[in-house]
């Protein structure tokens, strides 16, 4: 049983791994979500799986019964689950907003759309006229009843 378990949380872990270094930013956000169910699992797989009687002290006692679940990883467990599911639909939605200003997803071209610096410490000023309201946000703001926009933007890839 224990060696299913850390064949699974290997197989999740390269999965992920592998998934985080790729150029897609949907993908390296799948990767990281992968990477983080891996830890959880491991986290899950230290409280001792094998054991079906559950962490609870019977009425009169003060200590739990040897052969009982560790409570500790279970509520680390539970608390990971909570805290990396709210951090990775974060980053799908800046993921989303990220390829909607920048019209791709892949990480190799937005490396490449970053302005060249000036100053070893300072951050490069943005160019004279620059807007930082996107131009689908005006659009909307002129037509509010248009839910989608008058235009389709599409990304490098082609997909709307």
């Amino acid at each position: 049983m224990m060696w299913v378990i850390a064949l699974a949380i290997w197989t999740t872990l390269l999965v992920g791994a592998r998934l985080a270094m790729s150029r897609d930013l949907f993908r390296v956000v799948v990767g990281l979500a992968l990477i983080s169910s891996g830890i959880v699992l491991m986290l899950f797989a230290s409280g001792r799986v094998s054991s079906a009687e559950p962490a609870v002290i019977a009425a009169g006692g003060t200590v739990l019964p040897t052969t009982a679940a560790n409570p500790l990883p279970q509520a680390l467990v539970l608390t990971a689950i909570v805290i990396g599911f709210a951090l990775i639909c974060f980053a799908f939605i800046l993921v989303v907003r990220v390829v909607r200003d920048a019209d791709t997803d892949s990480a190799e071209d937005l490396r490449f759309a970053e302005p060249v610096p000036t100053h070893a410490v300072e951050p490069p000023a943005s160019p004279e006229g620059c807007d930082p309201q996107h131009p689908d946000d005006v659009i909307r703001a002129a037509h509010p009843h248009d839910r989608a926009g008058t235009h389709a933007r599409t990304s490098a890839g082609g997909r709307p």
